[in-house]
């Protein structure tokens, strides 16, 4: 009787650490259940943030490329203007012609302020609108006619130019 109360007595000694065993498991398993859910979401939330860095680089990539070809055609223009006042000797024709040369720089700072003010995100007024080239867009930066053109905010049909 002894032996079998010994062996009652490991029995249940057994069976409380196999249940506590058991339980400690489960809790764990539940604890690591969690813990991979909250990894899951962190993984996703940090894909979805690479995705973004990505479309950011690209987009920024883009803009670059953009804006060194807009600034490859200011250059050529610069190289232009510089090549076309190399040719005219402005104080004789000042001197020659004062009103003329007066009138054609009021009118040039005009449309280069025009200029800085398209680019700036201005509005398109009518003349520009229905421009038909480059110079009747504006002649002191006609490289944004083949833009706005490009873009569809020009007009496509032709102005009539009969009075």
């Amino acid at each position: 009787m002894r032996l079998a109360g010994l062996f009652f007595l490991i029995i249940c000694i057994m069976g409380s650490i196999g249940y506590w065993y058991y339980n400690d498991t489960q809790e764990r398993i539940a604890i690591l259940q969690e813990n991979n859910v909250k990894l899951q979401v962190a993984v996703e939330t940090n894909e979805q943030a690479l995705e973004s860095i990505q479309a950011d680089y690209a987009s920024a990539q883009n803009q670059i490329v953009t804006l060194n070809t807009a600034y490859q055609s200011i250059r050529r223009q610069n190289t232009r203007l510089a090549n076309k006042l190399q040719k005219i000797d402005l104080e004789a024709a000042a001197i020659a012609n004062a009103e003329s040369i007066e009138r054609a720089v009021n009118v040039g700072t005009e449309n280069a302020g025009r200029c800085f003010e398209l680019l700036s995100g201005a509005e398109l007024n009518e003349k520009e609108r229905k421009a038909q080239n480059d110079i009747a867009f504006n002649k002191e930066c006609p490289w944004l006619y083949d833009d706005y053109k490009s873009r569809g905010l020009l007009s496509e049909t032709p102005t009539n130019t009969s009075n």
